[in-house]
C-alpha cells in the first residue's frame, strides 16, 4: 500500500526535476555473452569482477523497495546463480514484477529455472531472435542461434499461464533485411501466440562500449542516430506495419509500445523530438553494472558511485551524483526504449500520451 501511495509524490517530484529513491532498478549481472551480436560489444568486455551473491545480497538490502527489477546482461543466464539472484530480487526488493531479457540460447536452463522459481513474483520474459533463420544467425554472430531462441519460445509458450509469466519477442533492427524478417518473424510467432516486439538499434551504446567511461548524449532535441542505414520509405513501412500490430497488444504493453513507435516516427520521419518526457536517469530509475558501478544512464556511464565500495546512501546523496543529475536535467532526450518508458511512466506522460491517443482514435 504504502508504494502507490507514494507513487503520486514520485510523479510530482520527476516532473518537477527533483531527486526521488529508485523506483526501477535495471541490473546488468554480467557482461558475458554467448552471442557476438554485430551492434553489441557485451562479449568483448572484462566480467572477472561481477558481484557475488553475497555482494548483491548486502546491495538489496539498502535498496528501497522497487517497483520493477529488470536483469539484462550480456546475457543474463550464463550466470548459473541466476536463480538465485531472481530469488534475492523477490525477497529483499519484493517488486511488482521481474523483467528479463535473454537471448534464448540456454534451453534447458531458462525453463527449468522457470519451473522451479518462486511464482509469486510475476515474471516479463524477453527472448531477442532478430529475424528468421539465418538472419538471425548471422545478427547475432552464432550458429543455431535462431533454433535455440525458438526453442525456448516454443517450450514456454503454451505454458505462461501455469508458470506465471508473459513472454514476447525483442526483435532489434539492425538494417534493411531487418525489416523484411519484421514480417517473417511475426508469422512464425503468431501460431504461438507470442509477439514481436521491434526495437531500433541505435548507433552506439556507453553500456557497451570498450571504453570505460563514455558519453554519447544526442547533439540535440529528436536526433535518433540508427545502427543501420534506412531510407524514408523504409522507415515508413516498419513503423506503419508495427502501429498495426499494436491492436493485437494487451494493455500496459499496447500503451508502452505506442509510445515508442510514436517517438521513433518524429524523429525519424519528422524531425521532431516529440514526446519528450523529463528524465529520471539516477532519481526513480537506478543502473548498475555488474562491477557495482551505478552509471548515469545507457548513454553516459560516468558514475554516480559503486555499492560495492559504498553504501546506497552515500551514493545516492554523493556530490559525483548530483553533477550527473545536473547532465541528465541538461541532456536534449534520448529515444532508447529502455530509458524512455521510465521516463514516461514516472513523470506521467505515458497516461497522457495514452488518452490523447485514444482520444485522436475516436
Amino acid at each position: 500500500m504504502k508504494r502507490y501511495l507514494s507513487f503520486p509524490r514520485s510523479l510530482l517530484r520527476a516532473r518537477m526535476r527533483r531527486t526521488d529513491l529508485p523506483r526501477l532498478l535495471t541490473y546488468i549481472v554480467t557482461f558475458t555473452c554467448n552471442a557476438r551480436c554485430v551492434m553489441c560489444d557485451s562479449w568483448r568486455k572484462p566480467s572477472d569482477a561481477d558481484l557475488s551473491l553475497l555482494e548483491i545480497e548486502r546491495i538489496f538490502e539498502q535498496l528501497p523497495q522497487l517497483d520493477a527489477v529488470r536483469l539484462s546482461g550480456g546475457e543474463p543466464f550464463v550466470r548459473k546463480d541466476l536463480p538465485q539472484i531472481a530469488e534475492l530480487v523477490r525477497a529483499k526488493l519484493r517488486p511488482l514484477v521481474l523483467h528479463i531479457t535473454s537471448n534464448g540460447f540456454l534451453t534447458d536452463r531458462i525453463v527449468q529455472w522457470c519451473e522451479t522459481r518462486d511464482r509469486s513474483l510475476p515474471l516479463s520474459l524477453l527472448i531477442s531472435i532478430d529475424g528468421v533463420a539465418d538472419k538471425h544467425d548471422r545478427v547475432r554472430g552464432i550458429a543455431h542461434a535462431y533454433d535455440r531462441a525458438l526453442a525456448t519460445v516454443q517450450a514456454l509458450a503454451p505454458r505462461q499461464r501455469e508458470l506465471r509469466l508473459k513472454l514476447a519477442v525483442n526483435q532489434t533492427i539492425v538494417d534493411r533485411e531487418s525489416i523484411e524478417h519484421y514480417h517473417a518473424l511475426r508469422a512464425v510467432l503468431e501460431p504461438l501466440g507470442v509477439r514481436n516486439q521491434l526495437v531500433i538499434a541505435y548507433a552506439e551504446s556507453a553500456t557497451y562500449s570498450l571504453q570505460a567511461e563514455r558519453c554519447v548524449q544526442p547533439r540535440f532535441p529528436g536526433e535518433l542516430q540508427t545502427f543501420g542505414e534506412f531510407t524514408r520509405a523504409e522507415l515508413e513501412q516498419l513503423l506503419t506495419a508495427a502501429e498495426h500490430d499494436l491492436r493485437h497488444y494487451p494493455l500496459p504493453e499496447r500503451a508502452a509500445k505506442r509510445y515508442y513507435v510514436d517517438g521513433a516516427r518524429r524523429r525519424l520521419l519528422e524531425g521532431r523530438a516529440s514526446p519528450n518526457p523529463a528524465c529520471v536517469a539516477l532519481s526513480s530509475h537506478m543502473r548498475m553494472l555488474p562491477d557495482g558501478t551505478v552509471p548515469t544512464c545507457q548513454f553516459n556511464t560516468r558514475p554516480a558511485g559503486n555499492l560495492r565500495a559504498q553504501s546506497f546512501r552515500e551514493v545516492w546523496r554523493s556530490a559525483q551524483a548530483q553533477t550527473q543529475r545536473q547532465w541528465v536535467r541538461a541532456c536534449p532526450g534520448c529515444w532508447a526504449e529502455c530509458e524512455v518508458l521510465p521516463n514516461a511512466i514516472y513523470t506521467g506522460e505515458l497516461v497522457k500520451h495514452s488518452l490523447l491517443s485514444r482520444k485522436r482514435a475516436l
